[in-house]
């Protein structure tokens, strides 16, 4: 039997980059949120020996690893493990997205292999020891076992589900270039040093609130990524957790204030410079979060600032990297102005391609293929 599973890319809604952990790895504060494009994986279990031989990846990207290093490969270890399966798993990637883009192409093919590997064996693991497992295997999986909009903490694996909003039209623009994650948060360390505070130089604003941490109780878990779930409202999570850096607090600050409100409230003083027109995903982005990896990646890549600009220039209401890059993304306010940008974009030379987000009640509705 194979089962057949689209992998949906994320953006990033602003991205914090805090201090270094003992671990090695950077505190992150972001907000994930699922879009249409994807790629398409395939799953199949035979009979076969255990171990590392009976796995195997296919795909025609030759970017691809087919080793032990792949995120697909370690997540159907694990799995099998926590199965207690054995069993030939195959596993074949149709790559459609961009490799070492910013779009969590490799983390979302990882989570639909798992989803895909579940489907295949007709077992289904807790969602606890899922996003345990997804967080073993890399920081930015366990946002693919929500969908729509995410926020995200740590090391960017606490995941929390927030309010869905509707889906909103959007334009990314696809590099040729790939931008080496490890390599951009050197080159932020390196900045952060010149600058002797240990933040490159900006307004920085103190807050208080993130949420307390990520939601433990496995019923909770679950519902988190179902279709039709609740999801946990700003009133349900104490909003008291302080994390060193002023700098994520910033962000954290503008969360707060955006989630605290009802749709239908009155703007705060926070969003209330520019008003609540238009799709509530804009009342986030209007705040004015930044993705810091923009400081260390435009210098490096000036074409990626470029894009950027062409963006807003063919009309994006918000544009943005997402994640290190090297993909640029851009909100619109219609379908049409969306389809224009692209349009308009690709005359100039850009690869570039109009999509929307996607909400996570559609996430889940789209992972499984008939």
């Amino acid at each position: 039997m194979t089962v057949t599973v689209r992998s949906f890319a994320k953006i990033n809604l602003g991205l914090r980059i805090g201090a270094s952990r003992p671990d090695g790895f950077h505190e992150l504060l972001t907000v994930y949120q699922t879009i249409a494009l994807h790629d398409v994986i395939r799953v199949s279990v035979s009979r076969g020996a255990a171990g590392n031989h009976a796995i195997e990846i296919r795909c025609a990207d030759p970017r691809v690893p087919r080793d032990e290093s792949n995120t697909c490969f370690r997540i159907v270890e694990k799995a099998m493990q926590a199965h207690r399966a054995k069993g030939r798993v195959v596993i074949e990637i149709e790559k459609r997205l961009p490799v070492q883009g910013g779009l969590g192409g490799a983390s979302a093919n990882a989570v639909a292999t798992l989803l895909g590997l579940e489907r295949a064996l007709k077992k289904t693991l807790p969602m606890a020891d899922k996003l345990r497992i997804a967080a073993e295997v890399g920081s930015d999986l366990p946002q693919f076992l929500v969908g729509g909009m995410v926020l995200g903490i740590g090391r960017g694996e606490q995941v929390y589900p927030l309010p869905d909003l509707p889906a909103m039209p959007c334009v990314v623009i696809i590099p040729e270039i790939g931008v080496s994650t490890p390599k951009a948060f050197a080159e932020w360390d390196r900045l952060c040093g010149l600058c002797g505070a240990g933040t490159p130089a900006r307004q920085l604003v103190s807050a208080e609130a993130v949420p307390e941490g990520p939601v433990q109780d496995p019923a909770e878990l679950r519902s988190a990524g179902q279709p039709g779930a609740a999801v946990p409202t700003p009133a349900q999570s104490k909003l008291t957790l302080s994390l060193a850096s002023d700098r994520m607090n910033e962000l954290g600050r503008g969360l707060s204030a955006w989630l605290s409100e009802p749709y239908s409230g009155a703007p705060s003083h926070f969003l209330g410079r520019r008003g609540r027109a238009g799709n509530p995903l804009l009342w986030l982005v209007r705040a004015g979060i930044e993705n810091d990896f923009e400081q260390v990646v435009f210098p490096e890549y000036p074409e990626l600032r470029e894009g950027k600009r062409a963006l807003l220039r063919a009309g994006a209401k918000y544009a943005s990297l997402s994640g290190s890059g090297s993909t640029l993304y851009g909100l619109f306010a219609s379908r049409e102005a969306a389809a224009r940008a692209s349009a308009r974009l690709r005359k100039q030379g850009w690869t570039a391609q109009a999509t929307a987000t996607l909400p996570r009640k559609a996430y889940w509705r789209r992972v499984f293929r008939g």
